[in-house]
């Protein structure tokens, strides 16, 4: 084995998929590829974003803990969106601003520079881009 296979599909557990379905919609600006129940516990809408990745929405039959998400449970810390360089990284903190997205504002390391903002679930998310 050379090469370690390449990423497909984020499957997030969210609480309302009423909520949370046009919140990522109007994110992703595009509707879903797969809306479906996958078995008699859970139903999943998925959407086809740029490069064939799949983004999964669930909500389960049993009803999800209370409380928002936390990135300091054991899981999942944060899910990052791939930019080509800042100037992309501020259009999309530009297009976040447009929907009404509160963010974090756009913070510069040496690795690279982020966005960071929450779905309904406070679920973290980040637009990012590599260092120039």
């Amino acid at each position: 084995m050379s090469t370690f296979p390449a990423l497909t599909h984020v499957a997030l557990t969210v609480r309302d998929l009423s909520v949370s379905v046009p919140w990522y919609g109007t994110l992703f600006g595009a509707d879903p590829v797969i809306d479906e129940d996958t078995d008699p516990h859970m139903h999943h809408t998925v959407y086809l974003l740029g490069g064939g990745t799949l983004i999964g929405l669930h909500q389960h039959e049993t009803p999800a803990p209370s409380g928002d998400f936390s990135e300091y449970r054991v899981g999942l810390d944060h899910l990052a969106f791939a930019c080509e360089n800042r100037a992309e990284l501020q259009r999309w903190a530009a297009r976040l601003d447009e929907l009404g997205i509160k963010h974090g504002g756009i913070k510069d390391a040496a690795y690279g520079s982020g966005v960071s903002f929450r779905d309904p679930d406070g679920i973290a998310l980040e637009f990012f881009a590599p260092p120039s």
